[in-house]
């Protein structure tokens, strides 16, 4: 693996993708998954250009923050959060990317508060109806933002998603259009006070260049950067 050469490729095809979309390559932002990932590559990514990391695991994140892997970059939370563990992420990120629920969303504003700061977050929607994903159903969004706008220690910045596995190319892009339709949808209610543009997070390694065609500003990456991922080690 040439860690160097992947993130070349991976950016040149954001730039392609989004030219071809009629779209500013700089207002896509790399998201690196970082999951499983050692210390050492984290800080090897960086040096080769990525600015912003997202990890999917508390346990992961913890220990590389401890490490100082993340130096130079952003660092947003990109995977499943349960409540018991808000305290460990809130506010040591620049965004969580998953609120999957009322029960989280109300976790996070409260361990804001406690934490003295104003955390940036997306809802996740479960575009698709999928029982075996997380995040709101499409018709809870609006109301969901409209919570989240009205919370004093929550920036609500926008959505996330991750659409069904796609067998084929194209296969998600009505998935994305969907979110890009949910996002124009919810901006009334998004109280951003740093941009007039509402992050819309989709996208990974097999369809991101569909992703950015529908209009995301955020896409998260890992095997096209990394390589296959090493064998889960059953920490959380």
């Amino acid at each position: 693996m040439d860690l160097a050469e992947n993130i070349a490729k991976v950016k040149a095809n954001i730039e392609a993708a989004a030219r071809a979309a009629g779209r500013d390559p700089s207002g896509i932002t790399l998201v690196a998954a970082t999951k499983t990932q050692t210390s050492g590559t984290i800080r090897a990514a960086i040096a080769a250009g990525i600015t912003v990391c997202g990890e999917n695991r508390v346990q992961e994140l913890t220990a590389h923050l401890a490490d100082g892997a993340y130096a130079g970059a952003a660092l947003h939370f990109i995977g499943h959060l349960q409540t018991n563990k808000v305290k460990y992420v809130v506010g040591r990120v620049d965004l969580i990317h998953s609120v999957s629920s009322e029960k989280l969303l109300l976790a996070i504003d409260r361990q804001a508060e406690k934490a003295g700061v104003i955390q940036d977050i997306l809802l996740e929607v479960n575009v698709a109806g999928e029982e075996s994903k997380s995040g709101f159903p499409p018709e809870q969004v609006p109301e969901m933002a409209a919570l989240a706008g009205n919370m004093t220690h929550i920036n609500l910045r926008g959505l996330m998603c991750i659409p069904p596995a796609a067998q084929h190319i194209g296969d998600n892009f009505r998935y994305f259009e969907k979110m890009r339709q949910f996002c124009v949808d919810i901006r009334r209610e998004i109280g951003d006070n740093k941009t007039d543009n509402p992050i819309l997070s989709m996208g990974m390694s097999g369809d991101y260049p569909d992703a950015i065609r529908a209009g995301a500003t955020h896409i998260r990456v890992g095997t096209a950067l990394f390589g296959p991922r090493p064998p889960m080690t059953g920490h959380t």
